[in-house]
């Protein structure tokens, strides 16, 4: 087990630091920001006695709802610091959304942009907490949200009841560095420090609650199977508030000093300019990124010659896109991931220099010090190699549950240890696996995961809808494409472009279903299940003769 880190996310930094304070560690080429190490470490630490000074303590809840900013990455590592946990908020969530995920984890301060395209993220709070208006900074008393206190807000403009980012900068100054060394000196690895929802077969989201040990260790083995040193410098077009952005991404480069060069909201042209620009060795992404950025118009004038590595994960690659990347992209090492949050993310990974061949077909083998079985579906009983079963997985990185759900956290984990994944697989001889489908119903579209009881749930509240059920099928693009099969009530009529509308606002735009089909009735079972797999067939039957 030597090549596991006894570490917390403060100390990973401060480490860095020491041992290469001049090397760079994050290059915002948009904004022209540029921190070595020893600069990201002060100003983190500066961040992190800000939030001693409001009052925060060792496992306080703390939100973060913002692309990949500044910011964003100082608050991953100030709380690594001072031992908040950090939630993490997915950017597409609307009001609801938002009011179930501060209430169910009970946090205590949340830190938000201003806005994100065409929503308002301040007005969302408002709305589920309009007693913020009235409030002064850090007295809150909300009656839906009894533990929010403090609403921290990123940018200049000031909003009532909330603080700046630079608020929080000033009142540094209340916390010396003793007292921080003394709280960074009290943080154990085993404390958990991220919590990241991810919904369940229930539809409703779950808080994942991982710890230091599990995404220092799980960052650190990533980088080493992609052969990240301090020599390489990763663009991050992906979201940090996924494990894919903030493990794969900038915790990876911290791990070994790599420069992180974050894009703060994915736009083809951005990566490769920035790739370019920056002459960036590595590159991470799902397959939709990469495939916008290979179609490119511009896509043949740009100079990525210096790229090597990366991690493509997400979903499964289609092996012409991964013959684009290695001989267009030059990214001829570049890597394949799986895993799910639950697991800090990885499980398992390609290796470099593996052929294409198992970067294109297989998920990879295992990561060093992680264990993985195959088993027959609902038992502990493993299956000989090429047959396919559940794939469960072993280690310091499964995580230490569900925030306030024993029940779900041992319907996942068993007494064992083993992590039941849901995701059914096969394995070869050699450890390397195939995903070969899902014993739950999720759909990965671009990288999200989307769960169908949510959206069939937040649906059933049209007055107009009888029943309904939702589903995914392939697609080009984004792997997976949502559709929803609706029974209207009697005499009821409705369009399609009517329950889209309907969504707007409402449920996050990547769930809201791209193809919308009525039907008087659902194909059963025997037993009165619903058979998704033939509406899926049916789905994509439809499909291919509107084309």
């Amino acid at each position: 087990m030597s090549n596991l880190l006894d570490v917390t996310v403060g100390t990973l930094l401060e480490e860095r630091a020491t041992e290469q304070g001049e090397r760079e560690a994050v290059v915002y080429a948009d904004r022209g920001l540029r921190w070595t190490y020893d600069e990201l470490n002060q100003h983190c630490r500066k961040v992190a006695k800000g939030l001693m000074a409001l009052g925060l303590k060792k496992g306080d809840h703390i939100a973060i709802w913002a692309t990949n900013t500044p910011e964003w990455l100082a608050s991953q590592f100030a709380t690594g610091k001072m031992g908040a946990v950090l939630v993490t908020v997915n950017t597409n969530y609307r009001a609801a959304e938002l009011e179930y995920l501060l209430k169910q984890s009970d946090s205590t301060t949340i830190i938000l942009m201003e806005s994100y395209r065409d929503a308002s993220y301040i007005e969302m709070l408002y709305e589920i907490c309009p007693e913020l208006k009235n409030s002064k900074p850090g007295k809150l008393k909300s009656s839906r949200l009894p533990y929010l206190k403090n609403v921290i807000v990123l940018g200049d403009k000031k909003f009532p009841g909330t603080f700046s980012w630079d608020d929080i900068l000033k009142m540094s100054d209340d916390i010396t560095d003793h007292l921080l060394n003394e709280r960074l000196n009290s943080l154990e690895p085993d404390d958990a420090i991220n919590m990241q929802y991810t919904s369940g077969t229930t539809g409703f989201p779950k808080g994942v609650m991982l710890s230091h040990s599990n995404i220092v260790n799980n960052a650190y083995n990533i980088a080493n199977c992609m052969r990240l040193t301090n020599k390489d410098r990763l663009c991050i077009p992906v979201p940090f508030f996924h494990c894919f952005g903030c493990v794969i991404g900038t915790l990876a480069c911290v791990s070994v000093g790599a420069t992180m060069v974050p894009i703060q909201e994915f736009s083809p042209l951005e990566v490769l300019q920035t790739v370019q620009d920056e002459k960036c060795t590595a590159l991470h992404g799902v397959p939709t990124m990469f495939i916008a950025e290979l179609n490119h118009p511009k896509f043949s004038t740009f100079d990525l010659s210096h790229l090597r590595t990366g991690v493509m994960a997400g979903s499964n690659c289609p092996i012409e896109v991964m013959k684009d990347v290695i001989e267009k992209m030059g990214a001829d090492e570049i890597t394949i991931a799986y895993g799910q949050t639950e697991s800090s993310p990885v499980i398992t990974q390609t290796r470099t220099h593996d052929p294409i061949e198992l970067r294109v077909e297989t998920v990879g083998r295992a990561l060093p010090s992680v264990e993985v079985k195959i088993v027959t579906p609902g038992t502990t009983d493993e299956v000989p190699f090429g047959e396919q079963g559940e794939l469960c997985t072993r280690g310091y990185h499964v995580m230490k549950g569900y925030y306030k759900n024993d029940e779900a956290t041992n319907f996942s984990i068993d007494s064992d240890g083993w992590l039941h994944t849901g995701d059914l697989a096969v394995m070869d001889s050699n450890g390397y696996c195939r995903i070969t489908g899902r014993l739950k119903d999720m759909i990965i579209r671009g990288g999200e995961n989307i769960y169908p009881r949510e959206i069939e749930e937040f649906l059933y509240s049209h007055p107009k809808i009888l029943d309904v059920q939702v589903l995914g099928v392939p697609d080009e693009v984004f792997g997976e494409e949502v559709v929803a099969w609706i029974i209207l009530k009697e005499g009821q009529s409705l369009s399609t472009e009517e329950i889209r509308d309907y969504c707007k606002g409402k449920i996050s735009r990547h769930k809201i279903p791209r193809y919308i089909e009525f039907t008087d009735s659902y194909p059963m079972t025997a037993s009165g299940k619903i058979q998704k797999f033939k509406l899926r067939e049916k789905t994509q039957e439809l499909i291919s003769q509107k084309i």
